[in-house]
């Protein structure tokens, strides 16, 4: 630090600087040793006039830190003396990682992938992060290159994904062992068959590929096989199929002796392939024994005991004698563990391993922590399915059935359609084009993701008649009455693009894209987010493609509809929970008394069904329990219209901000006083229409324009 080191002039930060990536690795692992968090940075080369003469440097690595007088950086008193003291700082901003246990962990995952045992496929799946699936991947992948050298091909959910996986964990993995780096030429070398999606070492070849191209995935034979993340991989590799069978079918010309290792996250039962391969698999779980009387045990998440909003008196009774296991018991277990099998394969070279976050060694995730995080998740199903997944290891059950329409129209509350209940505080809109109309509803949205249904209009004539998309223009500057006597628009309006698509393409440029979001629906569960895009298509009304023309989005329809039959599951507050002060809980769906019974028909129209595919998978699909479903159609595309909006991520300022804009009031739409309107035909009876004059603006209110 005294030669290569800095400190800024103000005290708060310390610089190292160098060319050596290997001594700047170094130094990094030993700052997070000590408990500090650094950041790395590379300055690129650069031209500079030395002795006279224009001369290119070198680029160098720059590791900054911020550190304390009380443990100096120095040695150099005119650097040491800049350092503050800790006094004057806050030190949890900087010292945050502490290496708190060393544990061992048991390593018989590793030698089931070796080539001398006689399992052939192996899963680590459903696990937890602390488990380190795919760390255990790259060691097996180190393993093959020093010990039992062979083709190889590794599998990542995407091509970039694959190239990331080269980058950050396999070139480290080549570069820091000696042993692999004296059979993999570094890639500056000439021909040296070192690429970043393929690795030759003697007597073997290590391709890297991602699970979308079904080109890698058929490019090569391989005796041993890696798949990570196999529940993030797409339903198909191009056309050709599920990406798991095609990259199996690579090792079958080494029959007996091939390996395979797949590892997950587990996703949605019923569509997670790692839970189908664990299942076919001879299901090994760690048991423990007990400390007090011995019992050997799985441990699962229901023995895990803490009083109501106390997670740091967390403890696990043990399923024999209910004595209390305390955190402090868990490295003795752990030491005295064994892997048990619960089920016996129809092939006996397959074996599949579980394990969850409740197995984490001390200083790792906590029971407490665990606990600390199931309260946490209790606000949305989006939490409750993340800890299921990630902290539990198990799949997350999506409950498809259709609600009952009779209980819905049964607890219609009493507002009037086309105005907007207390607790709206923006409105969102979603348009499904028809052959013979376009269906547009309104939906007004709160805090928590609630919903209040404010109107459903039917604009008669289809695509092809242009007074509807005049019509649907009108929509966009029209606002509605809110409770506390402001006006709201409507933000964003996301329209479908199934059918003439040129022609929604057409008028949404027209309309701006600044409150119009034309979207597109895809089928199933496993994406990265349930809205995706935007990305630019060029079309014009007559399907003549332009530069940068409308910009489309893509909606994960399955998504949005399993929200909303959760949603629409909520319990509804009683009278006397709302005398008492309660409100609906996050995420209810209200609807108006002028809800007809055909229009909540169309809400509940599908179903969510397991279907077994031509090759004999099954996947969970949405069916049609009715001819009309327009409606849960149009609830849809308002909620991606919500989500495009920003309302998932929201702070609470931003909620406040709004509510601060329109006032006080009931958070719930049930106004005293108001008598439902007189049914009509149609789907929904109706207050009469009221218009305004302006078109991109949520809220009208005399102190001025809500942005």
């Amino acid at each position: 630090m005294d030669s290569d080191g800095t400190i800024s002039p103000d005290g708060k930060r310390c610089e190292f600087s160098n060319t050596d990536s290997r001594l700047v690795e170094g130094l990094v692992e030993l700052l997070h040793g000590l408990g500090y968090k650094s950041s790395v940075y590379w300055a690129r080369s650069r031209r500079r006039v030395i002795g006279g003469q224009d001369r290119d440097c070198l680029g160098y690595w720059r590791v900054s830190w911020t550190a304390y007088a009380e443990e100096p950086m120095f040695r150099l008193s005119r650097k040491t003396a800049r350092m503050r003291s800790i006094e004057n700082a806050r030190p949890w901003k900087s010292r945050r990682r502490r290496i708190v246990n060393i544990q061992p962990v048991a390593s018989m995952p590793l030698r089931c992938i070796s080539v001398d045992s006689l399992s052939h496929l192996y899963l680590c799946g459903k696990g937890f992060i602390p488990t380190h699936n795919t760390e255990a991947g790259n060691n097996w992948i180190g393993y093959v290159i020093h010990y039992a050298p062979g083709p190889m091909l590794a599998v990542q959910p995407t091509v970039e994904l694959a190239k990331r996986f080269s980058r950050q964990r396999i070139d480290p993995l080549i570069a820091e062992s000696p042993a692999l780096r004296d059979r993999v030429k570094p890639q500056r070398a000439r021909d040296a068959g070192n690429t970043m999606l393929s690795k030759e070492f003697p007597a073997g070849l290590l391709v890297i590929t991602g699970a979308n191209s079904a080109v890698g995935l058929r490019s090569m034979p391989a005796r041993y096989l890696f798949l990570d993340e196999v529940d993030a991989y797409p339903p198909s590799a191009g056309e050709e199929g599920d990406p798991v069978a095609l990259a199996e079918a690579r090792t079958r010309t080494f029959a007996w002796r091939s390996k395979i290792f797949l590892t997950s996250t587990p996703t949605i039962h019923g569509v997670s392939r790692i839970e189908r391969e664990f299942e076919a698999s001879d299901q090994r779980r760690f048991l423990v024994p007990c400390p007090h009387c011995g019992h050997d045990q799985a441990l699962r998440f229901e023995r895990l005991r803490w009083e109501k909003t106390k997670p740091e008196t967390a403890h696990y009774a043990c399923e024999a004698c209910e004595g209390a296991i305390e955190e402090r018991h868990k490295t003795a277990m752990m030491a005295a563990g064994r892997w048990q099998a619960a089920a016996t394969p129809a092939d006996p070279g397959t074996i599949g391993f579980h394990l969850s976050a409740l197995y984490s060694p001390v200083g790792w995730l906590s029971w407490t922590g665990i606990a600390r995080m199931w309260e946490a998740a209790q606000a949305t199903d989006e939490a409750k399915r993340s800890f299921q997944n990630s902290v539990l290891g198990e799949t997350w059950i999506e409950t498809g059935e259709a609600p009952d329409w009779q209980r819905l129209y049964e607890r219609r509350e009493a507002w009037r359609i086309g105005t907007v209940p207390g607790g709206g505080l923006f409105l969102t809109a979603g348009a499904d084009v028809q052959k013979d109309r376009i269906e547009v509803s309104i939906w007004a949205w709160g805090r928590g993701l609630t919903s209040w249904l404010v109107d459903h209009i039917v604009i008669a004539g289809g695509p092809e008649r242009q007074a509807s998309w005049g019509e649907l223009t009108g929509l966009l500057g029209r606002t509605w009455p809110h409770a506390h006597g402001a006006r709201l628009g409507i933000a964003k309006l996301a329209v479908d693009t199934g059918y003439q698509a040129p022609a929604v393409y057409a008028w949404a440029r027209g309309a701006g894209f600044a409150q119009v979001a034309p979207v597109k629906g895809v089928e199933g569960f496993n994406r990265a987010a349930p809205v995706a895009g935007p990305s630019f298509v060029d079309a014009t009304e007559r399907g003549r493609k332009i530069r940068r023309g409308a910009r489309l989005w893509t909606v994960a329809v399955a998504t949005f509809k399993s929200e909303t039959y959760r949603y629409l599951r909520l319990a509804a507050p009683t009278d006397e929970d709302i005398a008492a002060g309660a409100t609906a809980p996050p995420g209810f769906i209200h609807l108006p008394r002028g809800a007809e019974a055909e229009w909540i028909k169309q809400l509940v129209a599908e179903q969510l069904v397991t279907v077994t595919t031509r090759r004999g998978f099954q996947k969970l699909e949405w069916q049609k329990l009715r001819e009309r479903n327009e409606v849960l159609d149009c609830r849809v595309y308002a909620r991606a219209a919500a989500w495009i909006a920003g309302a998932d991520r929201w702070s609470g300022a931003k909620w406040r901000g709004l509510e601060d804009q329109l006032g006080p009031g009931q958070p719930d739409g049930h106004r005293a006083g108001d008598e439902p309107p007189p049914v009509t035909a149609g789907l929904l009876a109706r207050a009469a229409p009221a218009t305004g004059n302006r078109r991109s603006t949520w809220l009208a209110v005399d102190k001025g324009w809500l942005k």
